[in-house]
């Protein structure tokens, strides 16, 4: 589902009143809890919704999450307030929500790292398919190629032809071992037969700073990090990691086609969670929420200016998106004996 489409949206303005009468317009009782259902989930939510980050103010999560607290302020009726509980690469936050109530008043603004990622290297206090149950995902990162911009290769085909005729001889940049621009580069590389030496940084500027420098030949790295440096001339881009493209990333093609990897389509994802045991009704109410939320202009907006692809996926695509990604990189993980020292 395009979660930009032009749809009929309540007034942000408005009383509650008018928002439930917009939304029974819509046919969207279901959502809000207004009609056909249990008394329990007919007057959700009935207080504040804790939003829990767990990631320090200003980082993708949190502005992503703070932009979806706002429209959920407005459509539900009730203060949804952000508190962040950052460390621990995220595990603390995630363990607040995995160890709350389940009564649709503390939810998590997830993100891959302490969801997908850390659990394939190291215990962690909370266990995903026990503890937390997927509501929607908000979007996704994209990460695009790129290489310095005197790189000889004219496109993402010439590229994967001279890695592939000299095995070894290229090198690849990323943000740190295990680190989801680690395991996106290596699915990429395991993709088409790449045989290259990876150089980890701690963190995406010191990669960019080498890969623009020739210091290292290629990453792939956010868009938040790469794109300025694109848009200014200082890297080549040869593609993106979203099999549809992004409007984050325009005029630079997917790597599914600019590559020739049919179906590849990987990003960091931002979405939101909640404790397991939470009803089901609740949970469709706050799914059908963020998808309403994520219609909106403003919210649209604020993710386009972070640079993540506004890509809202209900709960059950959501679970299967999850589900599929914590596969393939634990089978990335695997086959390139990765390993991380844990925290």
């Amino acid at each position: 589902m395009d979660a930009q489409a032009g749809q009929t949206r309540p007034d942000h303005n408005a009383s509650r009143r008018k928002i439930l009468g917009a939304a029974s317009a819509l046919g969207l009782t279901s959502v809000l809890g207004v009609a056909g259902t249990s008394h329990a989930e007919e007057t959700y939510p009935s207080k504040t919704i804790k939003m829990i980050v767990p990631w320090p103010p200003g980082q993708a999560t949190d502005l992503g999450g703070r932009a979806l607290a706002m429209g959920l302020s407005r459509l539900l009726g009730q203060s949804v307030v952000v508190e962040n509980k950052a460390g621990a690469g995220g595990m603390i936050g995630t363990d607040n929500v995995a160890k709350a109530a389940g009564d649709g008043y503390t939810i998590l603004a997830g993100s891959s790292g302490p969801v997908t990622v850390l659990p394939l290297f190291q215990p962690t206090p909370y266990d995903v398919a026990r503890d937390l149950m997927p509501v929607a995902m908000m979007g996704l990162s994209p990460y695009v190629l790129v290489t310095a911009p005197d790189f000889p290769a004219r496109d993402a085909r010439e590229l994967v032809r001279m890695i592939q005729a000299s095995p070894g001889k290229y090198t690849f940049a990323s943000s740190g071992t295990g680190a989801t621009a680690h395991l996106i580069t290596e699915s990429f590389n395991a993709a088409l037969g790449l045989k290259a030496v990876h150089v980890p940084y701690k963190g995406s500027s010191p990669a960019l700073t080498d890969v623009i420098a020739g210091r290292v030949t290629y990453c792939l790295e956010t868009a938040a990090a790469t794109m300025p440096f694109v848009r200014d001339g200082r890297a080549k881009a040869y593609g993106v990691s979203l099999i549809k493209g992004s409007v984050v990333t325009p005029g630079i093609p997917p790597l599914a086609t600019a590559a020739g990897i049919p179906g590849f389509d990987l990003g960091a994802w931002l979405g939101v969670m909640v404790p397991k045991g939470t009803p089901k009704g609740i949970v469709t109410q706050l799914s059908g929420a963020v998808q309403q939320v994520m219609q909106s202009p403003d919210v649209a907006e604020i993710f386009l200016r972070i640079a993540v692809e506004n890509d809202y996926r209900p709960t059950e695509e959501f679970a299967r998106y999850l589900q599929a990604t914590s596969t393939l990189f634990a089978d990335v993980i695997k086959r390139n004996d990765i390993r991380i020292e844990a925290s």
